[in-house]
């Protein structure tokens, strides 16, 4: 978390000081280059801050680069004022392009992150998936799957209940949201709920399990992760199902 907190307090400096800093190095040649040059210039310093996907810091290097480029390039200057209509639409054109840019690379950003983390997922799945098909003993696919879970929801515990269901848990439903109460719960805002969750495993139609999930306070695993979980459960219903079906024969 520190280092987190040490790279986003490096990228919000970034975007207020960088900005200052190339517009101070361009002074001496003001008069020798135009001021469309100049904003040029000062958008490629706000894709570079933004370029790290921190939409703060690119925020704050769009609106930095404006100021600056007031105040050290349109007359009168070191003055924030502007009297030309000319300088007048540079500024705001290069305010809104920063911004601009600074969404894109923030979302650039956060899809990619949102890729990697599918690719993870895939594998989670794909690593069940094949256990299930190689191994005897469903009993194998459960405690793999167990630990799965527990990293992917943020789990102090987890354990699988064979057989009938019991009580009037939360649950985690096929589709990612969890009932508590008989009412959905925001895991988004509010994280899981303090108390159990279960989670049904179904093959071919039968209900042979349940987990049930014991949440670390404050966990709040997003969508993808839930219904990476429900698919996880799935593989283990499907896998005694399986066995089920083999005994019979």
């Amino acid at each position: 978390m520190h280092r987190f907190l040490h790279r986003d307090v490096i990228a919000v400096a970034a975007g207020l000081v960088a900005p200052l800093a190339v517009a101070a190095v361009l002074v001496p040649a003001r008069t020798h280059i135009s001021n469309t040059d100049v904003a040029l210039v000062l958008v490629v310093v706000v894709v570079a801050v933004a370029a790290d996907g921190h939409r703060l810091a690119g925020v704050l290097a769009a609106l930095s680069a404006a100021v600056w480029f007031d105040f050290f390039f349109t007359q009168p200057y070191e003055r924030f004022t502007i009297t030309k209509s000319a300088d007048i639409r540079t500024a705001v054109l290069l305010l809104l392009v920063g911004l601009a840019v600074s969404q894109l690379a923030a979302r650039a950003r956060r899809l990619q992150v949102i890729a990697i983390t599918d690719a993870r997922y895939l594998s989670q799945i794909h690593d069940t998936a094949e256990l299930a098909r190689s191994t005897t003993s469903p009993s194998q696919v459960v405690d793999k799957v167990k630990q799965q879970l527990t990293e992917l929801l943020t789990l102090r515990g987890c354990r699988f209940e064979y057989g009938s269901l019991l009580g009037h848990p939360a649950r985690l439903e096929a589709d990612g949201t969890v009932i508590v109460g008989h009412k959905p719960w925001n895991v988004d805002e509010r994280g899981l709920p303090d108390e159990e969750v279960e989670l049904r495993a179904f093959g071919n139609g039968h209900y042979y399990g349940r987990f049930m999930l014991q949440p670390m306070p404050g966990a709040k695993p997003p969508l993808q992760a839930r219904l990476v979980s429900v698919t996880l459960a799935d593989q283990v219903g499907a896998a005694l199902d399986t066995a089920v079906t083999g005994q019979g024969e």
